[in-house]
């Protein structure tokens, strides 16, 4: 094992379920996580669901269902969509669950010892839906929310507080000394700008709804969701319990803690979590990289304007690497990304019908076809070409292993289609069936078809973090044994002999686009 990695997906609100927006954290988490794991790193995947709030019990209570009933079938949804989408998370928190509910409890009463929480009064102004509360002035003119819009409710009411006055030098210090602690660059700043400002001390217990974790010292109160929800990360690999090997192994002596979030939840993230540590004097090991939404045409994902799309949906119609692949290579890290119909089957057509899905079945057809489904390594290189695909080969690869590396996925695809994009244009260019009517030119057809063998193996390794069905079944069609399977294989030339199969399945059924759009306008 070469590096320990630790990687998180935010979690998720259990208010109800899980639309593809809130999906692609997930799925560029559980691309981190193959990646890692092809390169043989020891790797620790979280992911999981908040439980508590005001907002869920009056969910519970429209549905006739108490909240611990209500989250219970909510989660049970969100862990069978996980599994739809091949997620390969190795534990999934729950905050109602004792294993976190216990240490949160801990973790308050340190802090209020301490005096890093202490008790006032909070009076201002409340948004029920994003659980938040807000000063004067941050709200919009009219009053309403500045993260969704709708209206705020006045509240006063006793509460506990964490100071956050008190390490926002700290803070500031340790964000400008760490310059990849927050990506990307127009998030950091975004921060910095808001800290910088002024902190004020944050509100962490209710008194108004019971269905949340109670200060132990003080019962009336429930712990609010911030400092129940962040604390998570570190329950999750046992934190203050008998058995903490865990963080011991990830947090503490771990190469790589990664939190992955939407940029509405950067704020929580990027200031109330950092001092939450240091209060608790945990060392602060992780990289936050806070990414955009997936917008529709008419703008924000919501119930209320109708306008969701469910990953199940897209996966019953059109397979499962079509989603992730749609999700990866439409989202630039910190932008927002769209999801339209007409987009994602016009990706389905081009990139993965055409370009991908074409170049397999050629590829696989030809050699076939020519070679009954053998090919061998050439003792030398027979045209220009090959010299010119054996550089580009060592550029992708290296600019793919950097940008996946990074979180850049978006770009490590690119690089990937570029390569796929060089492949068949190899075909055009050394035009296989006119080499296949001269007997003498029999070696010169080798060369050619073991280079495709070889691009088409190479292509399948790399694109198999995105799309893990795709790459197996490719792979599976050219014979490949599991050592050449692995990162370590990225390298042109390992195979000596390659061998096909009789048939290759078609991977994506070219579209009609108009037939297609038809069906979702209805």
């Amino acid at each position: 094992m070469d590096k320990k990695c630790y990687i998180t997906t935010p979690i998720y609100y259990a208010s109800g379920d899980v639309h593809i927006g809130n999906s692609y954290s997930t799925v560029v988490c559980d691309v981190f996580a193959r990646y890692h794991r092809q390169k043989n790193d020891d790797t620790y995947f979280l992911t999981g669901m908040d439980e508590h709030g005001q907002k869920i019990e009056e969910a519970a209570k429209k549905q006739n269902k108490t909240p611990q009933e209500f989250v219970d079938e909510v989660a049970s949804r969100t862990k069978n969509l996980w599994q739809n989408l091949q997620i390969t998370n190795n534990d999934f928190i729950r905050t109602s669950e004792e294993r976190h509910t216990k240490v949160v409890q801990d973790i308050f009463e340190q802090l209020l010892r301490q005096d890093d929480i202490y008790l006032g009064t909070y009076e201002g102004n409340y948004c029920v839906p994003c659980e938040s509360f807000f000063p004067k002035s941050q709200l919009n003119e009219d009053g309403t929310c500045p993260d969704c819009g709708r209206p705020t409710i006045k509240v006063k009411e006793e509460s506990y507080f964490l100071r956050l006055k008190k390490y926002e030098k700290q803070l500031l210090d340790f964000i400008k000394a760490n310059k990849d602690f927050i990506q990307p660059e127009t998030r950091r700043n975004e921060v910095i700008s808001f800290i910088e400002q002024g902190l004020e001390d944050l509100c962490v217990s209710r008194t108004s709804f019971k269905w949340g974790i109670p200060v132990k010292s003080n019962p009336k109160h429930v712990i609010y969701v911030w400092i129940d929800a962040l604390a998570n990360y570190l329950t999750a690999l046992g934190y203050k319990s008998q058995d903490d090997s865990l963080y011991q192994k990830y947090w503490l002596n771990g190469d790589e803690v990664v939190h992955v979030v939407g940029k509405d939840i950067l704020r929580f993230h990027a200031i109330y979590w950092p001092i939450m540590l240091m209060a608790l004097n945990v060392p602060i090991r992780f990289k936050l990289y806070a990414h955009g939404w997936i917008l529709m045409k008419e703008g924000k994902m919501s119930k209320s304007v109708g306008n969701i799309v469910y990953p199940n949906d897209v996966v019953n119609e059109y397979g499962l690497d079509s989603l992730r692949y749609y999700l990866v290579k439409e989202m630039p890290l910190g932008n927002d990304g769209i999801f339209t119909w007409e987009r994602f089957i016009e990706r389905y057509n081009v990139d993965l019908a055409n370009d991908l899905g074409n170049l397999v079945s050629r590829s696989i057809s030809m050699i076939n076809k020519y070679f009954q489904g053998k090919v061998v390594k050439p003792n030398k290189s027979y045209f220009t070409y090959d010299d010119e695909i054996l550089s580009l080969t060592k550029k992708v690869i290296e600019t793919y292993q950097n940008d996946f590396n990074n979180f850049q996925f978006q770009n490590g695809l690119n690089i990937i289609w570029s390569y796929i994009d060089r492949a068949n244009k190899y075909i055009d260019e050394t035009s296989p069936w006119v080499l296949a009517k001269d007997e003498s030119k029999k070696e010169e057809l080798n060369d050619v078809m073991y280079h495709l063998y070889e691009m088409l193996r190479l292509i399948s390794i790399m694109i198999e973090p995105v799309m893990p069905t795709s790459s197996k079944i490719i792979l599976d069609e050219l014979k490949v044994n599991e050592e050449n399977r692995t990162i370590s294989s990225l390298v042109f030339g390992k195979t000596l002999t390659g061998e096909t199969i009789d048939k290759p399945i078609v991977l994506f059924k070219r579209l009609d686009i108009k037939e297609e759009i038809k069906k979702h306008e209805q």
